[in-house]
């Protein structure tokens, strides 16, 4: 459908692509990856025909419309209504709308037979467009996306930037262009959104291209992984999660690769030096000499995956309780977000704060910061010395101070050394420590308060979207250095990835009450499933499990002995033969590993993708096998407990 073969681009003399190829075919979605700087925006800009490369071509199918999200559409604005700007999509359909209300103004004035029979024609062909739905469908898409119903009609330029660039995503949606390309689609986006638009692009008829940071939605909603890195592309055939496992075999191979290489010529320079003064073997030294020169050079791996290991200070440690709201209310207006809800926050609590966008989570921050004026109780704990870090604090860096000093100035007795280490972990590195902060660009000022933050000595972290304008690497860095966090936190983010590796707890907000599961995100949702699937259970699997409970409830007060004896043996039967399951899957995964591990399948890409499919499906079998088996053991307990 699309090819870039053999390109090439520079900004100046820096090469930023050298001979890359790639090819997007029917159906791919991919997703683009690679450090900040690499230039995976600029790539998508080229596919677009927004830049032009400085060698090779791009070619693509006559049929193929190319739609592209990218962020400087976030200053677009409107007068018209989101709805009406969603629905310019439907370019032909509109056009056709257009037509028939200019003859249905003529009809006022002059009605005749010939306008009657265009009408009729125009009506027909605006059917057929499937015209009097569109707007239904776009209404459906926005609603999707996040707002509400009574948003529609509103103006586009009365929404802030974020909810503008989703107005445009949804009219790209909605014009179905064979080729999608997507640059950050959920850096604006709430969690319902994100999941939203991950299902939506699971069926999407197109080919999409996607660069994102965001691991969680990758895995869900792509089947390819092209990684920019050194000025050029590698493709990987599977979603993120592959790509780790897969990326893993290839730096081996390349290693391996790169030393027998370097074993080769360091061999053929010891045979040069040692007979090229010898006239017998001048020309098998010049034979080995001009092979030498020949050599395609092996790059050794780089590795990306950088640890931290950051020492926090704390001038003094907190009391058990960090924070109190008893009976708090807030409300703007008659929007109500809060009604005397309780809530604490304890001594090493990291807790994630969830939920769609308008629902409270900032105001809830900002609460908690002490910030934000609320009726009831507010306790704040012995000795909690507070740090936040917001998007609007970036105003309070000093714009004439270069960002090393900004950092000194920040409080601690770090060394320049660590200074210079924590900065490398958030993209700054060599003589860019010595830039202006005036100079620097939002993400840039972003990054930089957040070193700030995690620099205070303050034993309690309020973090509102931490993970903005970070890169995979860096929002990695950042997970390692709040889990060597002692200290407690409140996270307000989206990103997923992230919640599940810091948090062990989480907040959510609902019918105006703050809700707290006790647990990882991971736990919390796999909860919130069994709750919701309680009530969506497929009929026939709701039934046996309500029978099965009805049944054991029934034998604890009326059930015979010997009645339970008999269900004991059954369930022990049935518990045997989910046993011998398990131990046959396990074997089958046992196999595809040591399969995997062959030279023959992780060197071929295709094998070590059909092997790998295998295995996920080996081992979702297993995951279902015991979770039934979890199931039945319960359900002996239950019955041996009513014959002690």
């Amino acid at each position: 459908m699309l090819s870039i073969n053999n390109l090439s681009f520079y900004f100046g003399s820096r090469p930023l692509y050298e001979g890359i190829s790639l090819h997007i075919k029917p159906k791919d979605k991919i997703g683009l990856i690679g450090a900040n700087g690499t230039g995976k925006s600029t790539l998508l800009k080229l596919i677009a025909g927004e830049y032009q490369p400085d060698e090779g071509d791009i070619s693509k199918a006559k049929d193929c419309t190319i739609g592209f999200l990218n962020q400087d559409l976030l200053s677009f604005q409107s007068d018209e209504s989101i709805v009406s700007v969603a629905m310019q999509a439907f370019e032909e359909a509109n056009k056709v709308s257009a037509q028939i209300n200019e003859i249905l103004a003529k009809m006022e004035t002059d009605y005749n037979d010939d306008l009657i029979d265009k009408l009729a024609k125009k009506q027909d062909a605006f059917e057929a467009l499937e015209g009097y739905t569109l707007q239904s469908k776009a209404e459906e898409i926005l609603e999707g996306l996040g707002f509400k119903t009574a948003d529609l009609e509103k103006p586009l330029k009365t929404f802030s930037g974020g909810w503008r660039m989703r107005v445009i995503l949804a009219k790209m949606l909605l014009a179905k262009p064979a080729l999608l390309l997507l640059d950050e689609p959920t850096n604006h986006l709430d969690l319902p959104s994100i999941q939203w638009l991950e299902n939506y692009t699971k069926t999407y008829d197109g080919s999409i291209v996607i660069v994102s940071h965001d691991r969680a939605f990758l895995d869900n909603c792509v089947n390819k992984i092209a990684l920019v890195s050194h000025q050029d592309i590698q493709v990987y055939a599977g979603n993120y999660s592959y790509y780790l496992e897969e990326s893993e075999l290839r730096n081996e191979i390349q290693h391996n690769s790169f030393l027998n290489q370097q074993k080769q010529i360091k061999d053929a320079e010891k045979f040069i030096n040692r007979f090229k003064a010898k006239a017998s073997k001048a020309r098998q030294v010049q034979s080995r000499v001009k092979a030498l020169d020949k050599v395609d050079k092996i790059h050794d791996v780089v590795e990306d995956n950088a640890s931290i290991n950051f020492n926090f200070n704390f001038s003094k440690p907190s009391g058990k309780v960090i924070l109190e709201l008893e009976d708090t209310s807030k409300s703007y207006g008659d929007l109500k977000i809060l009604e005397k809800t309780n809530a604490a926050i304890l001594r090493g609590d990291k807790i994630a704060l969830i939920g769609a966008n308008g629902k409270g989570k900032s105001t809830l921050l900002r609460i908690i910061d002490g910030t934000e004026d609320t009726q009831g109780n507010r306790k704040d704990g012995f000795n909690v010395l507070k740090a936040f870090f917001a998007q609007h604090q970036l105003e309070s860096l000093t714009l004439t101070n270069e960002i090393i000093e900004e950092l000194k100035q920040a409080g601690s007795e770090k060394t320049e050394l660590e200074l210079r280490q924590l900065l490398g972990c958030f993209l700054f590195s060599d003589e860019d420590i010595f830039k202006k902060i005036k100079v620097l660009s939002g993400g840039e000022k972003s990054r930089v308060a957040l070193a700030k933050t995690l620099l205070s000595e303050a034993n309690f972290l309020l973090l509102d979207e931490p993970t903005n304008h970070l890169d995979m690497q860096s929002v990695n860095m950042l997970i390692q250095a709040l889990d060597q966090y002692e200290g407690s936190l409140v996270v307000v983010s989206h990103d997923r990835h992230f919640i599940k590796h810091v948090a062990n707890k989480i907040w959510y907000i609902e019918d105006h009450q703050i809700k707290e599961y006790p647990g990882t995100y991971d736990e919390f949702m796999y909860w919130q499933l069994e709750v919701v699937g309680a009530k969506k259970e497929e009929p026939q699997k709701a039934k046996k499990t309500e029978a099965k409970v009805k049944s054991i409830d029934k034998q604890k007060t009326t059930t015979p002995s010997a009645q339970i004896s008999n269900d004991i043996k059954k369930t022990e039967k049935e518990l045997t033969g989910i046993e011998s399951s398990i131990e046959k899957v396990q074997a089958k995964i046992a196999a595809i590993e040591e399969a995997m591990s062959q030279p023959e399948v992780f060197g071929d890409v295709d094998k070590l993708s059909t092997e790998n499919k295998k295995l996920e499906a080996e081992n979702a079998t297993l995951e279902t096998l015991n979770n039934d088996w979890e199931k039945l053991a319960l359900a002996l307990d239950q019955l041996e407990s009513q014959i002690k």
